[in-house]
């Protein structure tokens, strides 16, 4: 059983990127005031039935709102009127932060909240080169929705990417088109499918977010996800366990005894699973997930993430595990 670096059993993305940059690299929210078309009526209302009124980006950047670069302004769906420090000035606070715990880190800036690429491409250009400005940023980390990459953002993303360190994230969740219709996504699979291939075609690589204990789903259902997402050339995957957050859609279903979740040892089981299934050149971003303590209501296993992380790498020990062991003998 071949074992990663320091005797890791899945290809975490910390230790892939100081091994890529040379130094330790960590992400910085950065919340540049998106909406999303399942909130402003393009596609719907309300966004997705688990999805925060931060657009799943409370820990980002700033707790002002809007986009202020020093330049002209252009119309761009937003989710207020308020101002907002920029990209860069975000990057500044929480560096500074950061470097109160690891000395001299290199970062990512991650575009989180909402969906970062909503918006006229030549603002989008504005926002993430803004963020490249920053003395300690090495690259763009951008999270959105498969139906927001028009054939002018994907040119967009081509240019970064041969001048940057790149990486889109795509909101998938759940490779069930009945769940997705449920939730609220507002796109399809097949939406998902198509716009992985064309970046991936592109050479950008492309992060998947998958959510575990959607309603409805079962096990099986849970692991056909995991694989329908491995069999593209993916370059990182992002696991999260459904959280029942305060004034989210879901919320009245949990109350109403409609929505079940897994328990602590269930979610770790199925993890280690999904792990078990996923190539070993891709690369892990998360396992468990965040969600503030004045929001969350439940699972309430959930805010204690190192008993979680602990649970699935004593697990994988127990089983004799690591990714991708059961794609073939290793």
């Amino acid at each position: 059983m071949l074992l990663y670096k320091n005797g890791a059993r899945y290809n975490s993305i910390g230790p892939w990127l100081k091994d890529h940059f040379g130094k330790r690299t960590v992400k910085a929210a950065i919340d540049a005031g998106f909406t999303c078309p399942n909130r402003d009526g393009k596609k719907g209302f309300g966004g997705c039935i688990y999805c925060s009124e931060e657009g799943s980006g409370e820990y980002a950047g700033t707790v002002e709102r809007g986009i202020s670069t020093g330049k002209k302004k252009i119309a761009v769906p937003v989710k207020d009127d308020s101002a907002c420090s920029t990209p860069a000035a975000q990057i500044t606070s929480q560096i500074n932060f950061i470097k109160e715990k690891w000395s001299d880190p290199l970062c990512i800036a991650y575009f989180q909240s909402f969906t970062n690429t909503y918006a006229p491409v030549d603002h989008l250009e504005l926002l993430y080169r803004d963020a490249l400005s920053h003395p300690d940023c090495v690259g763009l980390a951008i999270a959105t929705r498969p139906d927001c990459i028009g054939d002018d953002v994907l040119d967009l993303l081509q240019k970064l990417n041969e001048e940057t360190f790149l990486w889109v994230e795509l909101g998938l969740q759940t490779a069930d088109d009945r769940t997705a219709e449920l939730i609220n996504r507002g796109c399809t699979l097949a939406e998902y499918d198509n716009t992985a291939d064309r970046l991936i075609k592109s050479g950008i690589r492309v992060v998947t977010h998958l959510i575990f204990g959607l309603p409805g789903e079962d096990r099986d259902t849970m692991l056909r996800s995991t694989e329908h997402v491995c069999e593209k050339d993916i370059f990182g995957i992002k696991f999260h366990m459904l959280n029942i957050l305060k004034h989210t859609a879901i919320e009245n279903m949990w109350s109403s005894g409609s929505v079940s979740l897994m328990t602590r040892d269930e979610y770790i089981s199925l993890v280690c699973d999904a792990l078990e299934i996923i190539p070993r050149n891709i690369t892990i971003h998360r396992l468990t997930g965040d969600s503030p303590a004045e929001l969350l209501l439940a699972p309430d296993w959930i805010p204690n993430k190192r008993a979680v992380l602990n649970g699935i790498n004593s697990e994988l020990k127990k089983r004799g595990s690591v990714q991708g062991c059961r794609l073939a003998r290793i």
